[in-house]
């Protein structure tokens, strides 16, 4: 019932009912002098200001946009609204069922003070991958600039960190060797990536270059985890793809395959 009436005051926002609950809340206090709201302008206020955090939120991001919003669309346009900054970067499945993300040059994201932006990456994936929510609160921080997962399949991430962090006369146009060595990269920057020192959890570390370009490759465990790492323009790039016990099992082979895809672009 009160999903309901929420739906109804978000609504027929255009009858401007959440004002007039602003307006009588004023009133009720004495500060402005006026006739008194309907039993239903008091419901919705009751509401609103249970769900103060939601509908705030919700008005700021429906103000940003053009649509109206009819009743059971409410939700829908939040949810949109909380996702907004992502911007799609999928192919459509080549002949085998596998997509290529392309970091879109719209993308929001990695344009602080002094630094250029992200020079974009793309890599593979079959399809039921799809691009997730990014959290602060997720390993590596701030720095995560993308997240995809499948289900049924396990994650991936891409962590892009400015390396100023690490050394501060590497220049503009940064190289992976540059930073160091396999050896040096996996030891420095896997606990970006798993949370914890990767000693002794290494289990296979190769170089691959593409198009003038090397990539560290570093497959861990336990958790089980496989690291591509390289470096372009002032940034490092570290792609991991990873999964439970199962899923490793399972699909090991596309996994893999995904890690390997990585390519700066």
């Amino acid at each position: 019932m009160e999903t309901a009436l929420l739906r109804y005051c978000v609504s027929f926002s255009g009858h401007h009912p959440y004002h007039k609950q602003i307006v009588s809340h004023h009133r009720a206090n004495g500060e402005i002098p006026g006739p008194k709201s309907s039993p239903e302008d008091e419901r919705c206020a009751k509401v609103l200001s249970r769900r103060s955090v939601m509908v705030s939120s919700g008005f700021s991001l429906v103000s940003s946009t053009t649509a109206l919003v009819l009743p059971g669309e409410g939700l829908a346009v939040v949810k949109q609204g909380l996702l907004a900054g992502r911007v799609p970067g999928l192919s459509e499945p080549d002949d085998e069922g596998w997509r290529t993300y392309r970091r879109p040059d719209e993308k929001s994201g990695g344009h602080g003070v002094g630094w250029s932006p992200i020079i974009p990456y793309a890599f593979s994936v079959p399809q039921g991958w799809n691009e997730v929510p990014v959290s602060i609160a997720d390993l590596g921080g701030t720095e995560i600039d993308l997240r995809f997962a499948s289900p049924k399949e396990g994650r991936v991430s891409v962590i892009v960190a400015p390396v100023l962090r690490f050394a501060d006369n590497l220049g503009d146009d940064v190289k992976i060797e540059n930073i160091g060595t396999p050896a040096k990269v996996i030891n420095a920057f896997g606990p970006e990536v798993i949370g914890e020192n990767v000693e002794g959890k290494v289990l296979s570390s190769n170089v691959a270059e593409h198009d003038g370009r090397l990539y560290y490759q570093f497959e861990l465990e336990p958790p089980h985890v496989v690291i591509t790492a390289t470096a372009a323009g002032n940034r490092l790039y570290l792609f991991s793809v990873t999964g439970n016990g199962l899923q490793w099992k399972r699909y090991y082979k596309d996994l893999k395959k995904i890690a390997t895809s990585f390519r700066i672009v």
